[in-house]
This record gives structure tokens, sequence and C-alpha cells, in this order.
């Protein structure tokens, strides 16, 4: 039984049906959000959503039966935890108080397509494990901010007191800034104060969009690389003793066939010699 339920899971059929399921769990939500589709297909709509939590169900258990007599190890794994805390949301009754919770519960299943596809998966672990180098750019972000907003606020806020009038109006404007939405509206707004603004503006746009946001690009590739590694490793698994015991068979017969090739050949030089 183990052993079936081992081939189910990791056949690439099964990964495609549940992708599959995923996927129409998606429509549904969307059709759901229609009063017309609602009212006219509502109830198809309900036995749609149980057909899909019933497969998920089902997948959860062939997951669980693979991995017995240790069935612990099933939830070692961050995505078979993830994908049973979604069946386990998925159950809330639909009803009452919970009734929010439930179609919220039913949104978080499409999430269950980044577990699904190990593509986005190795996405997320980059995202992960790019967290704690991100922090040290926020970090350097944040002073860039602080220093370009206590300076804004000082050279701007008389005469733009509705963008510079304070440090935390100036830091949202450093923010609209280093976005690109208009800032160049800003920029000539201070030009009429002095010609000389622009730099200001222009060195903040310089350090604070295109250097930190390559900063940031830079960091996500070298840890996307590294769980590129990381993969190839979990995917190269070791020989057994049994495949390694195999191999050996299969080299012995292939000398002993090559032995007795040679001989062959030695007993038709042998006669050829004699015959001459």
């Amino acid at each position: 039984m183990v052993a079936i339920a081992n081939r189910i899971v990791q056949h690439k059929a099964f990964e495609q049906f549940i992708i599959f399921i995923i996927l129409c769990s998606a429509v549904l939500i969307g059709m759901e959000t229609s009063p017309e589709l609602s009212a006219k297909y509502g109830h198809m709509m309900l036995l749609g959503n149980r057909f899909v939590l019933a497969v998920f169900i089902i997948e959860a258990a062939l997951k669980m039966t693979a991995h017995s007599p240790h069935v612990g190890n099933y939830f070692r794994d961050g995505w078979n935890l993830f994908d049973f805390t979604i069946i386990l949301l998925a159950l809330v009754p639909s009803t009452g108080n919970l009734a929010m919770l439930a179609r919220l519960a039913r949104l978080l299943r499409v999430l269950r397509l980044i577990s699904a596809i190990p593509e986005l998966r190795l996405i997320i672990a980059t995202l992960m494990r790019s967290i704690p180098s991100m922090g040290n750019i926020m970090l350097l972000m944040g002073v860039i901010f602080y220093i370009y907003a206590v300076a804004g606020q000082q050279l701007f806020h008389e005469h733009d007191p509705e963008h510079w009038g304070n440090i935390g109006i100036s830091l949202l404007t450093l923010f609209r800034i280093v976005t690109l939405e208009d800032w160049t509206d800003l920029m000539y707004t201070a030009m009429e104060m002095s010609r000389y603004s622009w730099i200001y503006f222009v060195s903040f746009v310089i350090v604070g969009t295109f250097v930190i946001v390559n900063l940031f690009i830079a960091v996500v590739l070298n840890n996307l690389e590294e769980a590129k590694e990381e993969r190839l490793k979990e995917l190269r698994t070791p020989v057994s003793r049994d495949q390694l015991l195999k191999e050996l068979d299969q080299t012995q017969q292939a000398l002993t066939e090559l032995r007795k090739q040679l001989a062959e050949t030695d007993m038709q030089t042998i006669h050829q010699q004699d015959k001459s």
C-alpha cells in the first residue's frame, strides 16, 4: 500500500492533475464574485468546491500513506504543512459568523499553486533566503531616506509646506519620488525657489531608485543561484547498496564475456599459426 501511494504521489500525471484542480478552484472562486453566476449556478459551484476539497483531502491522505510508518515526516515538510493548514481552514463551516473566514479559506486554495509547482517553490525559497540580506539593504535605504527627508524639510518646507512641512510628510514625499510617480512636478515646484534644487531630486532618484533597486535585484539573483544549487543537490540521490551491487554484477558479466572473446581470439590465432 505504501509503495502504491508513493508511486501515485510521485507520478507526473498526479502532479498535473492537482495543478488542474487548483486552477479549477481559482475559476470557481472568481465565479463566486458574480451575483448573476452565483444565483444561476450556485448549486454547481457548491458541488465543485466540495469536489476540490475532497481531492485535496485524498492527496494529503496519499502523501501521509507514502510516509508510513513515519507519518510525522509528512509534517516536517513546510509545503505539506502549508497544504494541510489550507485543508483545515477549508473545513470551516461557511455559515454564520464564520462565513467570511470560510470564503477567505477558499481563496487561500489558489496559493496551493505555489506548493504544486516546483519552479514557484524555488522562487519562494529564494525570496525567503533573501530576507536577511534585504534587511541590511532596507537599513541602508532607511538611512538614506532619513537624511534626504531632513534635508528636504529644511530646504523646501517654507516654499512647499504641503509636501515638505515636517519629516513625516517629507518621508511620504520621498516614497512618492522613489516610485517615480510625478516626481518631476515636485522638482519643478522646488526649482521655483532655487534653480539648483534639481540636484537634490536627481541625486535622490539615482541613489534611492537605481542603486537600491539594483541591490535588491543582485541579492535575489545571488540567492536564486544558491537555491538552484541546493535543489540540484537534493535531486542527486545517492546510489543505494542494491544499485551498486547490480552495477558490479553487470560489470563482472561484461568482463567475463570479454575474457571469453579474448580466449576465442587467442585460440583462432594459435590454429592459424599451426596451419601455417
